[in-house]
């Protein structure tokens, strides 16, 4: 027997609504990945202040790894390590460490959590991955706050100059690092965004029957 005019028309629209959100999924899953990647960068190098032309030192510092100038070689003397947190100049660089690698394993947290979809209700993962997103951003905007509170130290003190105090970074720069975890805190939005959508639209997917005007009355 032919379907009804409007069962055809809805079999239509729930076809290209599952497409659609396959492929939404599909890019949304994507955009994660390059956001992990994103992440480890931002948490590994180095770069989130550096020199300048005005500098009396030359160096550059991280979330714990810096380097400094030796002012009679020039050569730079690197320290800090993420499994010594006593070689960390400052306790505020130390907490925004803790904050930014909280966020990082939280990101990579939810590429693992790509596996749950052949296991879990899709919607469901969706969900989880979203709240996981939601954290790393909180996490990553606290790093990027608290980190600014660390420029009062000793060793940044002398690479910038003496006018470098919390929140004032003197002679020096910020670098492209420390961009990159500004930015980055917005693409975890946007993904946590996509991925409560995607896990709501998981929920109408799969329609138990459709209801028509004119069905057959009693």
């Amino acid at each position: 027997m032919d379907l009804l005019p409007a069962q055809e028309a809805a079999k239509i629209y729930h076809t290209n609504y599952v497409r659609n959100a396959r492929a939404i999924g599909v890019v949304w899953a994507i955009f994660t990945i390059c956001f992990v990647i994103i992440t480890v960068v931002v948490f590994i190098q180095p770069y989130w202040i550096g020199d300048s032309v005005h500098t009396p030192q030359a160096g550059y510092f991280g979330l714990f790894h810096y380097c400094i100038g030796n002012a009679l070689t020039s050569e730079l003397i690197c320290k800090g390590s993420v499994l010594d947190f006593g070689s960390i100049p400052s306790g505020a660089f130390q907490t925004a460490m803790f904050f930014v690698g909280t966020s990082m394993l939280l990101i990579v947290g939810t590429m693992v959590c790509f596996s749950l979809f052949f296991f879990c209700n899709a919607g469901s993962v969706y969900k989880i991955c979203a709240w996981m997103q939601l954290a790393a951003a909180v996490l990553m905007v606290m790093g990027c706050m608290i980190y600014p509170d660390g420029w009062d130290a000793p060793e940044v003190k002398r690479m910038c100059g003496q006018k470098t105090d919390k929140y004032t970074l003197g002679n020096c720069t910020v670098r492209w690092a420390y961009i990159l975890a500004i930015i980055s805190t917005l693409d975890a939005l946007i993904l946590s965004f996509l991925s409560f959508i995607l896990g709501n639209r998981q929920d109408k997917l799969l329609p138990d029957d459709f209801e028509l005007d004119g069905a057959e009355k009693p």
